[in-house]
């Protein structure tokens, strides 16, 4: 069985580059509007005013995702949550560009967010390219292990859809054979083009792109919640 504290730690750098001073503006005056409460039950309507479709990202990265839905949906509620205070600074600047009033923030651990969310609330889940700690011995650090996917499947709606996104063969690997032992979950890739293909709803991240210039395969997984 997998050490609860390990599952939940968090892995890696939380800052790069200093922030320029509009940067850390953003992080003074935006962030603390859009922040997630730091305690209690999270009620969606309490965050978005009413009663609207719910969607959450684990590591939004740069925010290019997040944004692009959030502008899509404007009346679907986001939450993204991102340890890394760079790319929270990058959906910011997003979020600030477009307008968008239906997106809040959280700088940390994902899960901790997602266990206060209400059960059976969550339209969508996004994961996309996380990290895929490719050694056999961190294996237990990938967030693609069944006590995550518990949690995930606890806070998804029936028929909601668990989107994974990676270009790492062994992360790909690695989930096809966890979601496959999977009984809460469908894949509803029937052909491989299902599954090759970006789906023309799924905005592009800077990492897809990145991975595509070095001549990386991209994989786009679609799960429904059973």
């Amino acid at each position: 069985m997998n050490d609860p504290a390990t599952i939940r730690r968090l892995y890696g750098r939380r800052q790069g580059h200093k922030l320029r001073a509009g940067q850390a503006a953003l992080v003074e005056d935006l962030l603390p509007k859009l922040e997630v409460p730091a305690e209690g039950p999270l009620d969606p309507a309490d965050l978005f005013g009413d009663d609207r479709p719910i969607e959450f990202e684990i590591g939004f990265g740069g925010g290019e995702h997040l944004a692009g839905q959030a502008s899509a949906l404007p009346n679907h509620g986001f939450i993204g949550c991102e340890p890394f205070l760079n790319g929270v600074v990058g959906a910011l600047a997003h979020i600030r560009d477009r307008n968008l009033g239906n997106v809040r923030l959280h700088m940390g651990d994902a899960l901790e967010v997602l266990e206060r969310i209400p059960d059976a609330s969550l339209s969508r889940l996004y994961l996309l390219h996380p990290d895929p700690w490719r050694k056999a011995r961190h294996a237990k650090r990938r967030m693609v292990n069944h006590g995550p996917l518990d949690l995930i499947a606890a806070k998804l709606k029936p028929g909601a859809e668990f989107r994974l996104g990676t270009d790492d063969p062994t992360y790909c690997r690695w989930s096809m054979m966890v979601m496959n032992q999977r009984r809460d979950f469908e894949w509803t890739a029937r052909t491989a083009a299902d599954f090759l293909t970006r789906p023309a709803d799924w905005p592009e991240t800077r990492y897809e792109r990145k991975a595509r210039t070095k001549g990386h395969e991209v994989w786009y997984f679609r799960y429904v919640r059973l």
